[in-house]
């Protein structure tokens, strides 16, 4: 059984970034993912913007799980620095990491020249039925990175609804 051409399933974006949940401000960085997931074949359900808190993170991650999205893409708060903090808010909420797709990311975001991308912690993994996915908070680690994903998630989504019976 092959899952439907026009549609992959639902997506949430959550941006972590201080700033924008303080000012409302917009960056232009939720419609870039919102435009290379529906690019994909994704519906998004919509963005949520979040300080970089790991209450904060944590609380949008199950809210979206249990929302029933197949897959939430977060951007931001990635790297090394006190704040960056959205990779152990993630870990908190996976059942089962995915190292493999996060060693990906990293890879092709460095070789991109995404420096932000190459030095990440971002995790990815599964939390109930939803792939949970951390990058980097630049546009050039986010269109990477999606570029990367686009070949990776309809495999996993298909395993996680029980459509690859391979």
């Amino acid at each position: 059984m092959e899952r439907d051409a026009q549609r992959l399933g639902r997506a949430l974006v959550v941006i972590v970034d201080d700033r924008m949940a303080q000012t409302e401000l917009d960056d232009g960085m939720g419609p870039l993912v919102t435009e290379l997931l529906e690019e994909a074949n994704f519906i998004v359900d919509g963005i949520v913007v979040v300080r970089a808190d790991t209450v904060e993170i944590r609380n949008a991650l199950n809210t979206a799980v249990i929302g029933g999205v197949d897959l939430v893409i977060t951007v931001g708060a990635t790297g090394v620095s006190p704040r960056d903090v959205t990779p152990d808010a993630t870990a908190g909420v996976l059942d089962r990491p995915v190292p493999g797709i996060a060693e990906a990311l990293r890879s092709s975001g460095l070789a991109a020249g995404a420096l932000d991308a190459g030095i990440s912690r971002g995790l990815v993994g599964i939390s109930g039925s939803t792939l949970v996915v951390n990058l980097a908070g630049s546009r050039a680690a986010v269109r990477d990175g999606m570029a990367t994903l686009s070949a990776l998630v309809p495999h996993v989504i298909d395993e996680l609804s029980g459509l690859d019976q391979s």
